[in-house]
């Protein structure tokens, strides 16, 4: 049984509660002639005009407001996603009651503005906010009605999710490496960390939980952005790796792009030290993207020809135009020289060079020195949700494509920045933003490292990319303890490559990805330096 509803009363809708009330709310509504008598009239056409937007959006709020889901949803046009969001408002937000007061129609949008009664077992508070709908022509009825989105319920509500109310992980404090606290509002790219942070650490803090209403992917049991607090708690502090100047830094940088994404990590440790991504969303690509990484892959490729003697630094490794293995591979800008070095050709990351020398390798030669050597695919236990990277097995083309960081590789930001890293110092540091001891976690470990020649060899290469070669443009003015390596990853359908950009300086080392950026070391260089220079 209902414990009451609404009716409209000097631009609010109220409650009214009772058998007689819902009998009140039946005549306003039958004199009004939007609902039922609506559905006997001939089917219109056109926009629907004010009138027809003014009453259909009364009368959804009503309904809404009365707690009958089934009714309101029949206003809009998906009364199936409707209805269950809207039990899902009383049921899994808890909210006991609701009123609302419309604003003016603007167009055929209708702003209001909500007040819920939300309560949760021993704890009540009141939540206002404000929220819109829009009401078009029903294709088929000739209906007005409510172009439905779960927007309407609130704003920031997406498809897939839910509003949900219950005692959650302890609040966090969480603060860089130096104490200096981090939110969302300084460095917004943490929007997608935050959270995260909280309910995988919020009870190991120290702090008190509270209630509150949040939003939830349907389907999971995750903690998503907090709307609204019925009940503080009291928070906990949690010190992460990050630094507050490279993250400030990163976030500058990604804002230059659409589109970009770029994470530093200490390589002496593995401490993650900035993370950043140019578009605010909970998915966070700059930890979880899944993209070819091109030549910044050849970091891992030379040191598997370094290792097994295949080539050297100073010996002859021609660049032709063109080369075939399995299929016919080309340099990015067409380039050629055939009186190249195996350093030059890295420096100017000839893809033709480094194919030439695919028949040499076994097809697991690389693979295995991604994940024995870099720890590429390990399961690291960051503190974060990851994805470690992916170099399978592969033959002929395949084998081939991914030399040069193409095919069915798989990389993001945070795994091409420990490629560097390791790099740097000839060791893999498993990247970690909370260190393991606050819940005993294990890191991953690779199996082995470079051995000494290997690794001065690399880091030289890399320093001749950094200060003679394709990275020279970003890196200058980084001082002489550099290293870098661009890439830039063709995509099927894509009209420019991704461009990507991995580099250290000191202890210090980052990657960026630009979708669509073209040349690396125009589009993600720049942020990459920029990280650097901070740290």
């Amino acid at each position: 049984m209902r414990t009451g509803v609404k009716i409209a009363v000097g631009g609010t809708i109220a409650a009214v509660v009772g058998v007689a009330g819902y009998g009140a709310y039946n005549m306003i509504e039958g004199a009004s002639g939007s609902s039922n008598a609506a559905h006997s009239e001939p089917a219109r056409t056109g926009p629907p005009s004010t009138d027809e937007i003014h009453e259909t959006a009364k009368d959804f709020l009503a309904a809404w407001a009365a707690g009958d889901p089934e009714k309101a949803a029949d206003y809009t046009d998906n009364a199936a996603q409707a209805v269950t969001a809207l039990t899902g408002y009383r049921e899994d937000a808890h909210v006991k009651k609701v009123s609302f007061k419309p604003g003016a129609v603007v167009g055929s949008k209708v702003p209001f503005t909500v007040t819920a009664e939300v309560s949760s077992g021993e704890h009540h508070a009141t939540w206002t906010y404000d929220s819109a709908l829009t009401v078009h022509r029903g294709k088929n009825s000739g209906r007005a009605l409510v172009d439905w989105k779960p927007a309407v319920i609130h704003p920031k509500l997406q498809v897939g999710q839910h509003l949900t109310t219950g005692g959650s992980h302890p609040r966090i404090t969480a603060v860089d490496r130096h104490g200096k606290e981090l939110n969302d509002k300084d460095y917004p790219s943490l929007v997608a960390v935050l959270p995260q942070l909280r309910e995988k650490f919020g009870d190991k803090t120290g702090g008190e939980a509270g209630v509150e209403v949040s939003i939830e992917p349907d389907g999971q049991h995750t903690l998503g952005p907090t709307l609204f607090t019925v009940s503080k708690g009291k928070p906990g502090k949690l010190r992460t790796t990050l630094d507050a100047a490279a993250q400030q830094a990163a976030e500058k940088a990604v804002k230059a792009q659409k589109e970009a994404s770029v994470v530093a990590v200490q390589p002496s440790t593995g401490e993650i030290l900035a993370i950043a991504n140019s578009q605010k969303t909970a998915f966070n690509p700059a930890l979880m993207g899944q993209t070819a990484p091109g030549s910044t892959m050849k970091v891992i490729t030379a040191a598997t020809l370094l290792e097994r003697g295949k080539t050297a630094p100073d010996k002859a490794l021609p660049c032709p135009k063109y080369e075939t293995y399995g299929m016919k591979f080309h340099n990015v800008e067409g380039a050629a020289n055939p009186g190249a070095t195996f350093a030059q050709d890295f420096a100017a990351s000839c893809n033709t060079a480094f194919i030439s020398l695919a028949e040499d390798i076994p097809d697991d030669a690389v693979p295995s020195v991604a994940k024995d050597v870099f720890g590429i695919g390990l399961n690291w236990k960051t503190g974060l949700a990851t994805f470690d990277g992916s170099v399978p097995s592969d033959s002929g083309a395949g084998k081939a494509a991914a030399m040069i960081g193409q095919g069915r590789v798989q990389m993001n930001p945070l795994t091409m920045a420990s490629v560097a890293a390791t790099a740097r110092t000839g060791s893999f540091h498993q990247p970690y933003i909370v260190a393991p001891s606050v819940d005993d976690r294990e890191l991953a470990k690779a199996p082995r490292s470079l051995s000494g020649p290997v690794a001065k060899d690399l880091r030289s290469m890399m320093k001749l990319t950094a200060t003679q070669g394709t990275g020279q443009g970003a890196m200058a003015g980084l001082g002489s303890d550099v290293g870098a390596k661009t890439g830039s990853a063709e995509v099927d359908n894509q009209s420019r490559p991704n461009g990507w950009f991995t580099a250290y300086r000191g202890d210090v080392a980052a990657a960026a990805v630009v979708p669509k950026g073209g040349h690396g070391g125009d589009s993600a260089g720049p942020i990459v330096a920029a990280v650097l220079r901070a740290g």
